[in-house]
């Protein structure tokens, strides 16, 4: 991708007409929907996770596990070149924010309590940052 291309992926303006307000607002301004409201939060559904932004892959259902926080909760990415991870010191404290490198979607934070039994990790995605390409089994 050429870096005009990559540009025009982070212009934030070209998503206005394409995202719902919810999805605007969490994608493009990094606000967070509430929890236990998101379409995904709770989904046993298989398929790939994808950006809502630009459509790239960023997690499976194999990867997805019920954190009890009310949001969408993966142990791992599907690639983990495809996530962008950043401090984030806004309300008060310090977080990792995580968000698509293709398009600069915020999609939420990546934690240190996740399963120890796999990554350790909880990457806390809202469900207005990402679409459920459902696989064929469903």
């Amino acid at each position: 991708m050429s870096d005009l291309e990559d540009k025009d992926l982070h212009e934030d303006e070209q998503y206005k007409d394409k995202l719902t307000p919810l999805q605007f607002e969490v994608t493009r301004n990094k606000a967070t929907e509430h929890a236990f409201t998101g379409e995904y939060w709770n989904t046993s559904d298989q398929g790939t996770y994808l950006c809502i932004c630009c459509g790239a892959e960023l997690f499976t259902s194999e990867s997805k596990f019920d954190s009890m926080c009310g949001w969408p909760s993966f142990d791992k990415p599907l690639n983990e070149e495809q996530l962008v991870e950043e401090v984030d010191t806004s309300l008060g404290m310090v977080r990792t924010e995580v968000t698509c490198d293709s398009c600069g979607a915020h999609l939420g934070h990546v934690f240190p309590d996740g399963p120890p039994e796999t990554t350790g990790l909880r990457y806390c995605i809202n469900s207005a940052s990402i679409d459920l390409k459902k696989s064929d089994d469903n």
